[in-house]
């Protein structure tokens, strides 16, 4: 593939793709509506290359979208948008139908013209490649189960059944109409430029400033880590060698509580950065209100994208988050303009 149009690489996940395409001499458009979590600051590193092109554009606009993928000859589709915060769908469902759903069809209408017209060499060569998420799954057991890749769906919550139903849609393009179509389903992402309303980022930020730590329930909810970058390796793998109307499970094979999450990321800023009164962070720990439908566990079994694909994940869990913490020390010109009270534990409480 020469040329990959990426939608919402912008975003966390979708700038951590657009860095490593870049960096490896695709052609990449990178078209991102900039909703409150999208930020061209995580781009900074490759806004000037050749290679590299922004667009400020809603997936829902389908002249637009039909008219990039001509003009930049498009190979290839990585379709990434999404709102994607549990507890912002509780709050505003209507949102995530509006750009999980419905923008994903529109995208999808727009593509399948383009594809279509395209001369039959190039659509051979052709991949749609949707991105969602392990929480289309719903719940598992917290001593048995892992997610495969024809887990039914039993989404709990306003923005997993938003992304099962583009799930579906996706497939139904493919089935109904020939569109070229590879998807995965991923664990919790942490890593570099992680929006600050997410677990890690979250307690980081609020540790380091000293401030209390708002957990879930009792903090027993699991869940599988993935670091953003080895997922971005997986995505590229999928879309470029992955099997026609397939879909890859991708985790890390790294299940933690949320709690001991919080808890490890209070040891290791106290090793780097001990606070002035000398007292450990795990005493900034406040247990909250659990969120409604809090999913107990989510667990995925990576097999296949390894055996198929070759992938596997460059990290542990504890390696990662230790490279996490050191770049969110050393980067606050990326989340000191994006952090404020919204963002800070007030309104969210922590959990995966």
């Amino acid at each position: 593939m020469r040329s990959i149009l990426v939608t919402g690489g912008a975003g966390f996940i979708g700038s951590a793709v657009v860095r490593r395409l870049v960096g490896k001499g695709y052609r990449v458009v990178n078209l991102d509506k900039l909703t409150y979590a999208g930020n061209l600051a995580s781009l900074r590193d490759v806004e000037g290359a050749q290679n590299y092109r922004f667009l400020q554009a809603d997936i829902a606009d389908q002249a637009q979208i039909r008219a990039v993928l001509e003009e930049e000859a498009v190979d290839g589709v990585m379709h990434l948008a999404a709102e994607s915060h549990v507890d912002r769908s509780i709050d505003g469902p209507a949102a995530f139908v509006e750009t999980n759903v419905m923008g994903t069809v529109s995208l999808l209408s727009a593509v399948l013209d383009y594809w279509r017209a395209l001369p039959a060499e190039r659509r051979e060569g052709f991949r749609f490649h949707h991105v969602s998420t392990d929480e289309v799954f719903g719940d598992l057991p917290f001593d048995s189960g892992y997610f495969v890749e024809d887990t039914p769906y039993a989404p709990s919550s306003p923005y997993s059944a938003s992304k099962a139903a583009s799930d579906h849609f996706v497939r139904a393009w493919h089935h109904t109409y020939g569109l070229p179509i590879v998807l995965s389903n991923c664990s919790n992402n942490y890593g570099a430029y992680h929006f600050p309303e997410k677990l890690i980022p979250l307690v980081t930020l609020n540790a380091l400033q000293g401030k209390e730590l708002p957990v879930y329930g009792k903090g027993e909810n699991v869940r599988d880590w993935l670091l953003v970058d080895d997922h971005a390796a997986a995505l590229e793998l999928v879309l470029t060698r992955g099997e026609i109307g397939h879909s890859y499970n991708v985790g890390g094979n790294q299940e933690r509580t949320n709690l001991s999450v919080v808890e490890s990321i209070c040891d290791i800023l106290d090793q780097r950065q001990p606070l002035a009164s000398g007292q450990s962070r795990r005493s900034l720990i406040r247990f909250v209100t659990d969120r409604p439908g809090h999913d107990r566990r989510y667990a995925i079994d990576s097999s296949k994208i390894m055996r198929d694909l070759g992938w596997v994940p460059s990290v542990t869990f504890e390696e990662g988050l230790a490279q996490t913490i050191n770049w969110y020390l050393a980067n606050e010109w990326w989340w000191g303009p994006v952090r404020d009270g919204s963002y800070a534990g007030e309104r969210l409480g922590v959990g995966g």
